[in-house]
């Protein structure tokens, strides 16, 4: 069905250029070890789902180490095999950065909108299975609400402000998505993307979900996902991004773990990272600078991507 919605005209400008890539994603498989942790990737209508989110930002090292640990205690995404899998986002915002500016300030309350893939950019086409995803924080739950839609709807959804075809149940999240596209005139303004390795929780910490992102690029022009466009390290090359997702709560063999580790908790945001990154915004407190002796910043250009 389609809403009757009078949506306001997207900005000039928008990316329109279709994606270089012919070949169909591949199937997505399921099974029992990690059915939990990968419900939300399943084509169903709507995916809604609260969790609490600790971050980390650890060097090299530290990553294989904690590695080791979480192969040992949880079960290895089979999505993303022993190599792991690509994360590509589009995050929309307003003229005036109004989300990044929700983030910066740690409001209660925040959202931010984007539409994300999961696996090999150079295979997007407009019939490649997206997500388009709110993300908000209430408090200090995290709360994501997104459907899955071939990429030219999503992009006709969110780049060109009009209905696209969805079930009855996910119609109050369409009309969400329509009002804040055109309620706040929003468009795209950064591009995320880095290889992810995830683990699922097992038996007592069903529900645990750990990620380790590697090498966190980004670029702040030519939106399209299949865009054959050169990508910039937003985060040290050596440094990767360690995130908790847990329904209730975080077992004591991985506080302890973190403990162990000397990790501290960080609020970088890859968002916020990529446009303080690329001067869209002035450099916040939580952004990991050239000269942060943990950090080590490098602006090499990145040309080839899985």
């Amino acid at each position: 069905m389609r809403l009757p919605f009078r949506a306001r005209p997207a900005p000039s400008g928008v990316d329109e250029a279709p994606g270089p890539g012919s070949r169909p994603d591949p199937p997505a498989t399921t099974g029992d070890t990690d059915r939990a942790g990968h419900a939300l990737r399943a084509p169903s209508t709507l995916h809604a789902f609260n969790r609490y989110e600790i971050k980390y930002l650890v060097d090299s090292g530290t990553a294989r180490t904690l590695r080791d640990e979480f192969a040992r205690r949880m079960v290895l995404d089979s999505h993303g095999g022993v190599a792991g899998y690509g994360v590509w986002s589009v995050y929309y915002d307003t003229s005036q950065l109004r989300f990044y500016w929700e983030k910066i300030e740690g409001l209660r309350f925040r959202r931010k909108l984007r539409i994300r893939h999961y696996g090999d950019r150079s295979t997007i086409t407009d019939d490649t299975t997206v997500y388009v995803e709110i993300k908000q924080r209430v408090n200090r739950v995290t709360q994501k609400r997104r459907i899955a839609l071939p990429y030219r709807l999503a992009r006709e959804l969110c780049d060109r402000r009009v209905p696209v075809d969805h079930d009855e149940s996910q119609r109050a999240f369409v009309e969400e998505v329509l009002e804040l596209v055109s309620g706040l005139d929003l468009r795209p303004v950064a591009m995320t993307g880095y290889q992810r390795e995830a683990f699922v929780g097992r038996d007592a910490d069903a529900g645990l979900r750990v990620t380790i992102d590697h090498r966190v690029r980004g670029r702040d022009r030519d939106f399209h996902l299949g865009a054959d466009a050169q990508n910039r390290l937003i985060v040290p090359a050596r440094l990767s991004v360690v995130e908790i997702k847990a329904n209730e709560r975080v077992p004591y063999w991985l506080t302890d773990l973190a403990a162990r580790s000397s990790m501290s908790v960080v609020r970088m945001s890859k968002y916020c990272q990529s446009v303080e990154a690329f001067g869209r915004a002035p450099r916040s407190v939580f952004h990991v600078v050239d000269g942060d002796p943990a950090a080590g910043l490098s602006h090499t250009t990145v040309t080839s991507e899985a």
